[in-house]
């Protein structure tokens, strides 16, 4: 049995793979309303009146749990998982709202023998699982670049916790440096550089910066808010680019050569599905953590989020 925490939209992407996967899931949330939602999507029912009311009737311990609450309950509902017993979690990225709160979930993890995955799901997607196999082979990455810009004119209208927007980097953002970072190497020098606000993130709105990573590799990136632009990542090796744009197709060039050529990936099991959603829950339930980020990692990559965005 695997519960899942949450009903939204996340949750039913989760019930999707799950039922691929052939999983018995119960789902446990707070409102009615979204309770509705989930079974109207699903025909799945869904526990209402949230955690805390469901453990309180000592429900036996689930095989693992799927964390896909708001960013401002993750921590505290991922403790109060492993304080029941839950040992095994799968909780969605940032893991927190501040890299505090992902520390206290960290020290919990490590009190109880529990293990806490982050989930990044673009370490899954097939373009950067194949991007990783072709790296490996050219000899590993020499450099690399990325954008980190967001579409503030779509954002500033979300209705979301005041906590949460102001957090947009390290909730949001984050997926794109991740993904940089599992491909690049583990940042160990970084310079950053921010300016400027916006009314929704006050903190920064403009980014640059570089760095050298655990690989060897030099790095450089930036990204601003206030002006068009996208996410999107450059791998270089000797031998070629691997050009992430949209992060779902993976393209190469060639050395001699300005062509980019788009490279044939095995996406069939993610096209009804959320892309990565698929490989990182099946690896998850496998116990196979090679390629997914620990709360321990997350810890220390939260920290170079916080610094990249200016909350310090």
């Amino acid at each position: 049995m695997i519960w899942i925490i949450g009903a939204g939209p996340m949750a039913v992407d989760y019930s999707k793979v799950a039922d691929t996967l052939k999983k018995n899931i119960t789902v446990i949330g707070r409102s009615q309303e979204s309770a509705d939602k989930f079974k109207g999507i699903t025909g799945k029912p869904v526990v209402t009146g949230g955690l805390q009311a469901f453990i309180d009737g000592k429900p036996n311990l689930p095989e693992s749990a799927i964390v896909c609450v708001s960013i401002e309950q993750l921590a505290t509902t991922a403790i109060v998982l492993m304080n029941y017993g839950v040992k095994k979690i799968l909780l969605e990225k940032p893991g927190g709202i501040s890299n505090k709160e992902i520390q206290k979930v960290a020290d919990t993890a490590l009190e109880t023998n529990s293990s806490v995955m982050i989930a990044y799901n673009r370490r899954y997607y097939a373009s950067v699982l194949k991007a990783k196999e072709m790296i490996k082979a050219d000899g590993g990455v020499t450099s690399f670049n990325f954008e980190i810009t967001e579409w503030s004119h779509v954002i500033k209208n979300h209705k979301k916790d005041t906590r949460a927007m102001h957090s947009w980097f390290l909730g949001n953002t984050s997926h794109v440096v991740d993904a940089a970072f599992f491909l690049g190497g583990a940042p160990i020098e970084i310079s950053t550089f921010n300016k400027g606000k916006l009314d929704w993130h006050p903190a920064s709105s403009n980014f640059a910066g570089a760095g050298t990573t655990n690989t060897g590799a030099l790095f450089s990136y930036c990204g601003n808010w206030e002006g068009p632009g996208r996410w999107s990542l450059d791998i270089i090796t000797s031998s070629h680019r691997y050009i992430f744009r949209p992060f779902e197709q993976l393209h190469i060039q060639e050395i001699g050569s300005i062509a980019f050529k788009k490279v044939e990936i095995n996406d069939d099991v993610e096209k009804d599905l959320k892309p990565g959603l698929y490989l990182q829950c099946k690896n998850f339930f496998d116990s196979n953590y090679d390629n997914m980020c620990s709360i321990e990692e997350q810890v220390k990559l939260s920290s170079i989020y916080e610094n990249m965005a200016g909350y310090h």
